[in-house]
């Protein structure tokens, strides 16, 4: 775990992957981010949340004022969220927005499905960085807040991410987990009203998982 930046507001953390930020339900002794920052700091109000499985940047408030700024402000889409995403095959277009309806928690393993009959609203741009032989670094802007929404996109328009085997990617030794990393996030900071953009650094097997795929 990381901080990124902290001041008497707010907490911004590049979360490793498979940590949980609050308590799993089916194992309720396990660690969790909350649990690790409140070790270090008297309180933190969660704002947003990103997979277990997903690494990168997530914003706390430290206080309850700082929490309701935030909150409205992630209510109202005025925050910009940027991934970082490695998948399968290469696609041909450049740029993509995707609008597939989203249901969530489906079955006994929970996926998130494409439902143009009863599925919520939602929307990714995604944009390609990097090509390789058999893959591609994309970005990815989700534009609503579904569970497992970049993961299900990518997955929908036939390009699963490398290694995200609950959505039919095949195996990789690549990556052992969905490559999936929370790169950036902009916002308007609580106390002085400036925008501001929080980084973070690719985590040690999303650079190895990078490194292989352009070949070094």
């Amino acid at each position: 775990m990381q901080i990124v930046y902290s001041d008497p507001h707010i907490l911004v953390v590049n979360k490793p992957a498979d940590l949980s930020v609050l308590p799993e339900g089916w194992d309720k002794s396990a660690p969790y981010l909350v649990q690790k920052l409140e070790e270090r700091y008297a309180k933190v109000w969660v704002v947003h949340r990103i997979d277990k499985v997903t690494s990168g940047i997530i914003v706390f408030a430290l206080t309850a004022e700082a929490h309701r700024s935030l909150n409205i402000q992630f209510e109202k889409h005025e925050v910009e969220k940027t991934y970082h995403a490695l998948v399968n095959e290469v696609p041909r277009w450049e740029e993509k927005v995707t609008k597939f309806p989203l249901r969530v928690n489906v079955g006994h393993k929970h996926r998130t499905v494409v439902d143009n009959r009863s599925g919520l609203r939602s929307e990714t741009r995604f944009k390609i960085l990097e090509r390789y032989q058999a893959s591609a670094l994309v970005e990815a802007c989700p534009m609503t807040g579904r569970t497992h929404q970049i993961r299900v996109h990518a997955y929908a328009l036939g390009h699963p991410l490398l290694g995200d085997i609950l959505y039919s990617a095949p195996e990789t030794d690549v990556i052992s987990r969905p490559a999936l990393h929370a790169f950036s996030l902009t916002l308007t900071h609580p106390e002085t009203g400036k925008r501001a953009t929080f980084q973070a650094d690719y985590p040690s097997d999303f650079q190895t998982a990078v490194g292989l795929l352009r070949g070094n």
